[in-house]
């Protein structure tokens, strides 16, 4: 499938995942990809959450003005950056209102906290609505939202159902229900997950897809199944070779061979997980290889982009998932 085709099926996409499987990276490499299949991008981080933007070259901290972190030139789309927190939104969505006034007071005496929390689920409507108004001012051809860890996550994405449900009347109810509907279209919005290929890190991937479907009702797009070590050919006689060798001593030959044994459980164990994910989950896997090190730099980004752009045009094309 092309790249551009697949970044196209949606106009917000939002990556989940439990903490500590490369989420954050994961989303500066998918708007990387996206721009150099000649999107525009807009890079989306929450409150508390930073370093996607820093992964591509963006020094300080976001903070609710958008940042420009590419631009446009050589057939690749721009990549701009923000950072949503419920207080900024809130003063925006008052100002708009013509309430410009009452947002600047309650900011100067700290009141915009208890008004934002006032209501349960209230801040992340606040911060998904924003996200629905750059969806719908085709501000961007593609919006990437780096989600909350997991377990925040389904709480992030239940508010607008939840709020609607409680909320009978009023803008909140209608903040609420136009979050929710965007959230279960398919042609504005997905999911897509990022995991491990290990066990506690695949059981979580598969426990919140399904709370996504069912109280939800998003659609996943493919899992990104992060740091796959790659396949070496030969690996098995590599270890013969090395139990062999007599040009080396006892101590460098046993841990020539034990490195190879290692390497051929780790290939062993992430196969047999993935294959438990693929049980689990009726979704494409898009795997991207383990760097062997942090990612830290706009160079890192570009290899797991690249990475994540070959394993796009691996899918069938026209594929769609629910």
């Amino acid at each position: 499938m092309d790249v551009a085709a697949f970044c196209r099926q949606s106009g917000v996409l939002i990556l989940a995942g439990k903490g500590g499987v490369g989420k954050t990276t994961v989303a500066a490499s998918v708007a990387r990809a996206a721009s150099l299949a000649g999107l525009d991008v807009m890079l989306i981080e929450l409150e508390g959450r930073t370093g996607a933007a820093a992964l591509l070259g963006h020094p300080a901290p976001l903070d609710y003005r958008e940042v420009e972190l590419a631009e446009a030139k050589d057939g690749a789309g721009s990549i701009r950056a923000r950072s949503l927190t419920p207080d900024d939104v809130l003063v925006d969505y008052l100002a708009e209102r013509g309430l410009g006034k009452l947002s600047r007071r309650l900011a100067s005496t700290g009141a915009l906290d208890v008004v934002a929390t006032a209501v349960p689920g209230f801040r992340d409507v606040l911060v998904l609505g924003k996200v629905k108004q750059l969806e719908k001012s085709d501000h961007a051809d593609l919006v990437i939202l780096d989600a909350p860890a997991a377990g925040h996550a389904l709480t992030f994405l239940t508010s607008a159902s939840g709020l609607a449900e409680v909320a009978r009347v009023g803008p909140i109810r209608t903040q609420a229900a136009d979050v929710a509907e965007m959230l279960s279209d398919p042609d504005r919005c997905r999911v897509m997950l990022v995991t491990l290929p290990e066990e506690t890190p695949v059981n979580e991937t598969a426990e919140t897809a399904i709370e996504l479907r069912d109280r939800v009702g998003v659609t996943l797009a493919p899992v990104v199944v992060n740091a796959v070590l790659p396949r070496v050919d030969g690996v098995e006689q590599q270890m013969e070779d090395a139990a062999a060798l007599s040009v080396v001593g006892t101590e460098m030959r046993d841990a020539l061979v034990e490195a190879a044994r290692f390497r051929l459980r780790r290939l062993e164990l992430q196969a047999r997980q993935m294959e438990r994910l693929a049980e689990a989950l009726d979704l494409p896997q898009l795997r991207l290889p383990d760097l062997f090190a942090p990612a830290s730099d706009v160079g890192s980004v570009d290899q797991l982009a690249k990475a994540f752009g070959a394993a796009v045009e691996g899918l069938p094309d026209g594929l769609k998932v629910a």
